[in-house]
């Protein structure tokens, strides 16, 4: 059976979708993680982006696992062709913040290494399967990023 396609960039579906991540990131905040802080059975981290055009800062939460000091995180956006904003973002801008459990901390974001990534990526399709049916959707391959401490 062929994986649903996910919906596309330009799709309404992502400014609903936008407006959920706010209110799950301003109850992440507010609660210290204590609401929010897992998504699908998984850790919910939430990642400061500034845009590379709009310089604005956004806030998105994202599963997570933990890898050492270090927490892992995937750019599915679903599973659509093109790789979502934050990402992009963090590319340009890698030094930023994360909220882990409540805590504030900087972090820098980097894609995880060939090697890294064949260790990561399955930990975090452990921790949410959907990464799996996301890849079969789409022909670019997601990456895994690593947060590392600032």
């Amino acid at each position: 059976m062929k994986t649903p396609a996910a919906p596309q960039a330009h799709s309404p579906f992502w400014w609903f979708w936008e407006r959920f991540t706010d209110f799950h990131t301003a109850v992440y905040k507010v609660s210290h993680g204590h609401i929010g802080g897992t998504a699908y059975g998984a850790p919910v981290v939430l990642i400061e982006s500034v845009g590379r055009k709009s310089g604005k800062r956004r806030t998105h939460p994202l599963i997570c696992q933990p890898d050492g000091d270090n927490l892992v995180v995937i750019a599915s956006k679903g599973g659509v062709d093109k790789h979502p904003a934050w990402y992009l973002n963090l590319k340009a801008n890698p030094e930023t913040t994360a909220w882990w459990k409540g805590e504030k901390r900087s972090v820098r974001a980097r894609d995880a290494t060939d090697e890294e990534r064949a260790r990561l990526w399955p930990m975090m399709v452990e921790a949410y399967p959907q990464y799996e049916d996301y890849q079969r959707r789409t022909e670019r391959q997601i990456p895994v990023v690593v947060l590392e401490p600032a």
